[in-house]
């Protein structure tokens, strides 16, 4: 299906030419489509588009596929620049606990949380982990998923991580979907490094973790989870200066639950991204204006623990770039679905429909740097799209948050 065209589509949206980096203020607001118009792909890359009546006609292609979108809308596929998807099983009763009244961090400090996961992992075969994660890879792509981010961080050990990392990488091999990898040794400190050890941790993450996930090219990116009761500014730091020594570039996790200065960590390194942001202060947007680091805003864990949402109003009326990603994974947001992702930053972050597209295509490319490769429909980019079914408007896809309106998702490798 390398060449392809589909035509009488009733919404081509996302297009965008002459781009060079994520949308900003006004512009996010900005979703450009052609009514009643065809897309043509050649050798798996967007090689023209524009309205039916302009189409002349195909003459040239052998082992030509059409699909005929009558009714339908097509867009980029979304790309998810924050996951956790890989990880040996689900933590439903977690999800009870919670019900009962405990905190996501009470949970943690009776072993649950990342140190459960954790411990179910280390006894998870390789194998085992490859065959589960697919499935997942199968189930976003199906929702519209082209293009996603993976965390390491329910190893916590040498060997752990580095098996972690090696399924990764496996699944990039094995799924057309688009994968980067992102090494998150410090996601929490193991049982046997706290109580006074937290700093003999950060010493094993860049002495001996760094190097062996180096020297295998394993990861695309370095994280670590600042947090109170988890790592410091301080340690963010000594990680992140170790991380890029390494050639790996930040991603990190920053003020879910409390503000202690991350952010303007991330941005004296030039993080890709700063992500979750639940909780943000003036401080923190200053430091975000005018620089090339993007607000990576989560909902779906707001949703899921009940804490606040970013407050993504105040970041794009500053001018800083933001996008909108799943944060998937067993304990704080059990789904990939980025539709609802969408959703959410409508109902519940204020956005407007075309904010929130833009939020979960574009901008979410650019925050794992495949913006001059994924996330719009532009002449040259792959072409990885989703073909909705049929749907009234484009509006119709976070105001029906409860149905799937995706039909088909096409990836090229």
């Amino acid at each position: 299906m390398a060449n392809l065209l589909i035509k009488n589509i009733k919404g081509l949206a996302g297009i965008l030419e002459d781009n060079t980096g994520p949308l900003r203020g006004e512009a996010l607001g900005k979703l450009e489509v052609i009514e009643n118009a065809f897309l043509a792909i050649e050798d798996g890359k967007i090689s023209m588009y524009g309205k039916m009546e302009d189409l002349s006609g195909v003459t040239d292609w052998t082992n030509l596929e059409i699909i005929d979108a009558d009714g339908k809308y097509v867009l980029p596929a979304f790309c998810d620049s924050h996951t956790h998807l890989v990880f040996a099983k689900t933590r439903e009763e977690e999800f009870v606990d919670r019900i009962k009244g405990l905190s996501y961090e009470e949970i943690g400090k009776k072993g649950g949380g990342i140190l459960n996961s954790a411990r179910k992992l280390a006894d998870m075969p390789e194998e085992q982990l490859v065959e589960d994660a697919l499935k997942r890879l199968v189930l976003v792509k199906s929702q519209g998923t082209g293009a996603i981010e993976i965390k390491s961080g329910y190893g916590l050990s040498v060997e752990a991580e580095l098996k972690m990392l090696r399924v990764i990488k496996k699944l990039k091999e094995l799924s057309d979907v688009t994968i980067k990898a992102t090494f998150l040794g410090a996601h929490a400190f193991p049982t046997e490094y706290k109580g006074g050890r937290e700093d003999e941790y950060v010493d094993l993450i860049i002495n001996e973790m760094l190097p062996k996930v180096a020297a295998e090219g394993l990861a695309d990116y370095i994280d670590a989870f600042c947090e109170r009761n988890y790592f410091t500014t301080e340690q963010l730091d000594r990680i992140l200066a170790a991380g890029l020594k390494a050639g790996l570039k930040p991603k990190i996790h920053v003020n879910q639950f409390s503000i202690m200065g991350g952010v303007q960590v991330g941005v004296k390194y030039n993080a890709v991204s700063v992500d979750h942001l639940e909780e943000l202060n003036d401080d923190d947007v200053k430091a975000l204006n005018g620089t090339s680091t993007i607000a990576t805003a989560l909902p779906m864990c707001s949703f899921f623990l009940s804490i606040p949402y970013t407050p993504i109003r105040q970041l794009i009326d500053n001018n800083v770039a933001v996008n909108l990603a799943s944060d998937f994974n067993p304990g704080t947001t059990p789904s990939g679905n980025m539709q609802f992702v969408t959703a959410l930053g409508c109902i519940k972050m204020k956005m407007t429909p075309e904010e929130a597209i833009n939020s979960t295509t574009i901008n979410a490319a650019y925050a794992m740097e495949l913006g001059n490769e994924l996330g719009s429909i532009t002449v040259g980019k792959k072409a990885n799209v989703v073909i909705t079914k049929e749907i009234p408007s484009l509006n119709f896809i976070p105001y029906a948050f409860g149905e799937d309106v995706v039909e088909q998702t096409i990836l090229f490798k």
